[in-house]
């Protein structure tokens, strides 16, 4: 398996659908990387909706936003499954965050975290404000996952740093 995106390289850009759960409704708009320059962006690469782990992930990343907003990041979570589908998963579990939908995994191509089999391995790219990536974890089983916490230690070495 290639590494992917090398840290201190520009992370490869993008633009994919999705949709974020607000308080209003699920709002559907495309979501391109580089318009996100000023502020820290974690990508989370997800196997699947609706999955054990991944539920678990996303549910942790979404309750954790206030600790994410006080670093001046954001989580973007990115899988090969449609805004739908998305769509679903975010109302089932109360998630925030805006959910991306890679349906040709070309960005998880781009990214080196396409797998055969399971379509995306778990992942999380940090990329600081400057659209740099800064620090990142590709798993090679997916049965666990990178936590707030950790996440959280990273960013603010990228704020502080």
């Amino acid at each position: 398996m290639a590494s992917g995106p090398e840290i201190g390289s520009v992370a490869p850009d993008f633009t994919l659908p999705g949709g974020t759960l607000t308080d209003d409704g699920f709002v559907r708009r495309d979501h391109t990387l580089s318009a996100a320059r000023g502020r820290a962006v974690v990508l989370a690469f997800y196997p699947g909706d609706n999955t054990a782990v991944c539920t678990r992930q996303l549910c942790s990343y979404s309750s954790g936003l206030e600790t994410f907003e006080g670093l001046d990041a954001e989580v973007w979570g990115i899988s090969p499954q449609d805004v739908d589908s998305h769509e679903s998963f975010a109302r089932a579990h109360d998630l925030r965050m805006p959910l991306l939908a890679d349906t040709g995994r070309e960005i998880a191509r781009a990214y080196k975290v396409a797998a055969p089999g399971i379509g995306v391995r778990r992942s999380v790219f940090l990329i600081g404000p400057d659209g740099v990536l800064r620090w990142k974890h590709v798993a090679l089983l997916g049965a666990t996952f990178q936590s707030l916490g950790t996440l959280a230690e990273h960013l603010s070495d990228i704020k502080n740093g």
